[in-house]
């Protein structure tokens, strides 16, 4: 698997146009060149509010397998253009039979669930050994012996609703001591609860970017394998909800997002003016703020993680089409269980 897959090119600037010139992806505003980069360093497009781009490098991008993704400014997904569906027609078969089946469904659901659990108390038990305040780190600590305890709980599991009120009272419970691994700025960014649409404080607004940004990635994985993203185990099925992508993100939320999030804070790197309140009080990200956030998520995706199933080390911005790709064995019968990605 190519590391090019980590490469995506984000354009922000307000009225850029992005075409194709030669084998190159060209952006420009004001009839000046921004930035142009060959086509083949691309996994993706990622473009944010009044973008334009020509439709022969949409066309090219599309039949040559890369997707182009459109969201607004705050990071909210709107649409993407990907090309004709890829992957063996028989491998959607078994992903749809799988999904019929009441067992199956809820032995993949519970592994996705187990995965973001697991991951959960990863991200507190760290947090934890950094807490200064003794009362704040024995807040966490109880958190992560709750993450325990629903781990061992969920393995006796016998339904998708069962297993859905687990991921439910796991992540109340991580988020409810979420605050307290908010080492520095804690005034300006301060976190009651989760919210979103719109986000209300500065750091939901960060979450919430982060978590769009995750969904994209995880929609190009499942397609990437010839998955269908719109049908998943965990999720419930909805029109235009892409679901298998919303379960395997699941288990990067922590790691991925999160971690970022808390990081960026907490060493100042993000701070209250990289984010404006606008009227009704929502909150998002300024120009500045974005540029700042994209650059370490596609950094963080360059880290080298160890994947405890292939027993070797992979960018972890590779992992969801890894995991994408155990899932589609597992379908297929090639593999027992789907295994979720825990990192070491």
């Amino acid at each position: 698997m190519s590391r090019e897959l980590l490469n995506t090119l984000f354009v922000m600037t307000q009225g850029a146009y992005v075409h194709l010139e030669g084998e190159t992806a060209k952006v420009e505003s004001d009839g000046r060149t921004l930035l142009q980069t060959p086509l083949h360093h691309l996994g993706g497009i990622v473009t944010f509010g009044n973008i334009m781009m020509s439709p022969q490098l949409m066309h090219k991008c599309a039949s040559e397998g890369r997707g182009v993704t459109f969201l607004s400014m705050n990071g909210r997904f709107l649409a993407r253009v990907v090309g004709p569906v890829s992957g063996n027609v028989l491998l959607r078969e078994a992903q749809y039979r799988g999904h019929a089946n009441e067992e199956w469904t809820c032995r993949i659901a519970r592994s996705i669930v187990a995965g973001k659990i697991q991951n959960m108390r990863a991200v507190l038990l760290r947090a934890a050994r950094e807490a200064q305040d003794p009362e704040k780190k024995e807040d966490i600590a109880k958190a992560a012996q709750w993450m325990s305890d629903y781990l061992a709980r969920l393995r006796e599991c016998g339904s998708v609703d069962e297993a859905r009120g687990y991921e439910g009272q796991a992540t109340a419970d991580y988020f409810a001591v979420f605050d307290h691994m908010i080492l520095s700025q804690r005034t300006d960014f301060k976190f009651g609860e989760r919210n979103r649409r719109p986000p209300r404080d500065r750091m939901n607004a960060l979450l919430s970017f982060l978590y769009a940004l995750l969904l994209g990635d995880c929609t190009a994985a499942a397609e990437g394998v010839g998955l269908d993203p719109q049908f998943g185990f965990l999720h419930a099925l909805r029109s235009g909800k892409p679901a298998l992508a919303l379960d395997l993100m699941e288990e990067f939320r922590p790691v991925l997002a999160d971690r970022l999030a808390l990081s960026l804070v907490n060493r100042k790197e993000i701070r209250a003016e990289h984010l404006e309140i606008r009227p009704g009080g929502s909150v998002m990200l300024t120009d500045d703020g974005r540029k700042i956030l994209l650059a370490a998520y596609q950094k963080r995706k360059q880290t080298e993680v160890h994947h405890s199933l292939l027993k070797s080390k992979t960018p972890l911005g590779l992992v969801p089409h890894l995991q994408a790709r155990i899932l589609a064995r597992h379908l297929r019968g090639d593999m027992r269980e789907y295994y979720p990605y825990y990192p070491r």
